[in-house]
């Protein structure tokens, strides 16, 4: 396990939020959180308890502006070999979004939708921010992932991601199959309800 601290480029802040997923009389739950945390410790131990790897790993590489997906693989060979030792990831690749992509509204719809894979979905902030959301049981455990953020989401959980309207991030994205992101989608507007990337 990998989790010697960040980078002492500043202070990154992390944080979860647990939502309950309805009221008790059924209805949609009003966006009141019943946990706030920006405690790395804290946010680790609640995602654990349900099952969710949460870590925080150097990510001291400097990557030139407008870095290509294999320069980015390259700077991070040894985190990504360390990984795919420890779980038999097949793939990684490098996804990388700026405020003016040609497809950022598309790709951000298209991540927002509540959906499952049949493979644990693997995440690791090298630059900017994102917003995992992930629906387990009767809760909404909504992640704000900063830079150093490691996130591991297991197979078939319900969970959608948000990027924000002017996405700046670089995640480097481990798959055990050779299809990477594959999304079975539920058709739930449940995202529509809680809190977004703004």
């Amino acid at each position: 396990m990998m989790d010697s601290g960040r980078s002492s480029g500043g202070p990154v802040m992390s944080r979860l939020s647990i939502f309950p997923d309805r009221l008790e009389n059924g209805e949609a739950p009003a966006p009141l959180p019943g946990l706030v945390s920006n405690d790395a410790a804290t946010i680790r131990s609640e995602l654990a308890e349900r099952g969710i790897r949460f870590e925080q790993w150097p990510a001291d590489h400097a990557l030139p502006e407008g870095a290509a997906q294999q320069e980015i693989l390259d700077a991070y060979a040894a985190e990504i070999d360390r990984l795919r030792a420890e779980e038999g990831y097949i793939t990684v690749d490098a996804i990388r979004m700026t405020p003016d992509h040609p497809d950022r509204e598309a790709l951000r719809s298209k991540f927002l939708a509540e959906h499952t894979h049949a493979e644990d979905e693997v995440r690791f902030f090298v630059e900017g921010q994102g917003l995992f959301s992930l629906h387990i049981g009767t809760e909404v455990l909504v992640t704000l992932c900063e830079r150093g953020d490691l996130i591991g989401v297991p197979a078939g959980t319900r969970h959608w991601f948000d990027m924000g309207p002017s996405p700046a991030f670089c995640a480097l994205r481990f798959f055990n199959n050779s299809e990477g992101w594959v999304a079975k989608f539920t058709g739930d507007p449940i995202a529509d309800r809680y809190p977004k990337l703004e």
